[in-house]
């Protein structure tokens, strides 16, 4: 049985790390805040000019486009979304889960496939698996903007039209609200124009000033554009998996200190009667 000073003690540490959890659940929530809003602010324009880029690619003006090409699959690039830190519950190892499913499911040597990790701990474990990676990009996924990721966009664009690579998924977290996020695994290029009704398909566009440089503008926009959406909510998911991680924690020490309270309290109890019985049995001799 534990002694008082050991159960004192442990009280103690549980309270300290109390302290730490609603900490860190207080920061994460005023980060996920931040990001929801961003997250909120640009998903429905991003999805917009998708949508119009489908459509444009859908018609008869674009249908050669080299953005579109499906060719056999020799060389592949991935882009793998987690976090620097641990500390948010079962996200990195899900997004980790995702990528090594998608890897055995290719093909192709992983040797061939180049996977660009964004974030220290999906870093960490490509280099312990020793997978080839592009680099390192801890910096978009401690803070996400459009300038930290369309460099990586330009890069996997000119892979891509360079036939290095034929081609280029995205996993990451889909931010739907702070109590669930969906793992998800895009396809990057070659773009998917399909459409599941027919009817959604416009023919009738008139491209000015010209075919060639609507595609050069537009198509690497919205790319650009749709990795960016990728970062904003897998850094959204990461902050609302870590405040409900610690919101947890936090919960969970309640629950511990209410027994070791109640241990405490009982021994100490037994403490004080036993000396009670001493000072009556001293007394009777």
């Amino acid at each position: 049985m534990s002694s008082l000073k050991e159960l004192k003690t442990r009280i103690q540490s549980v309270r300290s790390t109390q302290k730490i959890t609603s900490a860190m659940k207080m920061v994460s929530s005023v980060k996920l805040m931040k990001a929801e809003k961003v997250v909120n602010s640009f998903l429905p324009y991003e999805q917009a000019l998708l949508q119009i880029l489908n459509n444009y690619l859908s018609s008869q003006v674009f249908s050669n486009s080299p953005f579109r090409e499906i060719r056999e699959v020799r060389r592949a690039g991935l882009v793998v979304f987690a976090s620097n830190s641990s500390l948010c519950g079962s996200y990195n190892s899900n997004v980790i889960k995702a990528m090594e499913e998608y890897l055995s499911h290719q093909g192709i040597s992983k040797q061939d496939i180049l996977i660009y990790p964004v974030g220290k701990k999906i870093a960490d474990h490509c280099k312990q698996k020793n997978l080839k990676i592009a680099g390192e990009f801890e910096e978009v996924a401690a803070l996400p903007t459009f300038e930290n990721t369309k460099p990586i966009a330009d890069n996997l664009i000119n892979s891509f039209l360079s036939n290095e690579i034929d081609r280029i998924n995205i996993i990451y977290q889909h931010y739907v609200n702070k109590s669930s996020q969906s793992l998800k695994v895009d396809t990057f290029l070659p773009i998917d124009v399909s459409y599941p009704d027919k009817k959604d398909i416009r023919n009738d566009y008139i491209v000015e000033p010209s075919a060639d440089e609507i595609e050069n503008l537009l198509i690497p926009m919205a790319l650009q554009y749709h990795l960016y959406a990728a970062a904003i909510e897998a850094n959204a998911s990461e902050h609302a998996a870590r405040t409900i991680a610690m919101q947890i924690a936090t919960e969970n020490a309640d629950n511990i200190l209410q027994e070791l309270s109640l241990q405490y309290n009982k021994l100490r109890q037994e403490s004080i009667t036993n000396q009670i019985l001493d000072l009556i049995g001293g007394s009777l001799q």
